[in-house]
Parts: structure tokens; C-alpha cells; sequence
């Protein structure tokens, strides 16, 4: 029989893995090539912060009630890494985007550019939480105490 917190991390892991695998086949797809940094790369479609926390709040919420504390605890930092991927993140990746114009067309620069990650649109946080719910409440069914 599988430990009592085992559940709480099979949905996270299984949520990012996916989340990640999603991102790869998608850029793949879009793309016409598959990209292996993309397995671990943040930004793009799904969200798989939002998906992880989405996860655990979902599984915590079917395991432990959603009166515990916990949950009141998993749930607002799902809602922080969510509204932060959209907000914060997505605002600080254009910022990053208009650097690298700017650094493209100046004649000193000569290091390669760094990635810029763009943090994520609505619509992606949106399918992280989707996919996210779905993980945990499969997990937590699927895993009993």
C-alpha cells in the first residue's frame, strides 16, 4: 500500500510531466520541430506551475476536505502562481522581449541573447488549471487512504 502523502506528490509530478510533454508535442506540432529544452523550459501552453498547484489543491481538497487549512493553504497559492504567471511574469517577459530588440540592432553587443520566457496568456493558465484539475481528482480517486 502506497504511504498516505504519496497521492499528493504522484498528482504533482504527473501534472508538471504532462504539462511539459503538452508544451513539447504543441511547439513540435507548430513548429515542425521538436525542441527537447521545452521539457523544462517555462512559458507557453499549458501553464504547468498553475497545473502543479491546481493539482495539489485538487487532491487536497478531495483527501482533506476543503474546510482543512491545508486546502485553504494549497488553494491560495494556487491562485498566487496563477495570477503571478499572467501578471508579474507575462509583463517582465515583454520587458525582456523589448531588451532584445533593442540589444539585436546595437552594434555592441556581442554575447548570444538570452532566452526570454514570457510568462503566460490568460488562455494558458486557463488550460493549466484545466489539466491540473483533472490530474488531481483522477489522483485522488485512483489513490485511496
Amino acid at each position: 500500500m502506497l504511504p498516505d502523502v504519496s497521492a499528493y506528490f504522484i498528482a504533482t509530478g504527473l501534472a508538471f510531466a504532462l504539462a511539459q510533454g503538452i508544451k513539447y508535442f504543441l511547439n513540435r506540432h507548430s513548429k515542425g520541430g521538436g525542441n527537447w529544452r521545452q521539457l523544462y523550459m517555462s512559458g507557453r501552453m499549458p501553464s504547468a506551475h498553475t497545473a502543479t498547484m491546481v493539482a495539489l489543491a485538487t487532491v487536497v481538497g478531495v483527501r482533506d476536505g476543503v474546510e482543512s487549512g491545508l486546502f485553504a493553504v494549497t488553494a491560495v497559492i494556487a491562485l498566487i502562481t496563477a495570477y503571478d504567471s499572467m501578471m508579474s511574469r507575462r509583463s517582465a517577459g515583454e520587458q525582456g522581449v523589448a531588451l532584445r530588440k533593442l540589444l539585436e540592432k546595437s552594434p555592441f553587443a556581442k554575447d548570444p541573447l538570452p532566452y526570454v520566457a514570457l510568462g503566460h496568456k490568460p488562455l494558458e493558465v486557463a488550460a493549466g488549471a484545466l489539466l491540473g484539475f483533472l490530474i488531481g481528482l483522477s489522483v485522488a480517486f485512483l489513490i485511496t487512504k
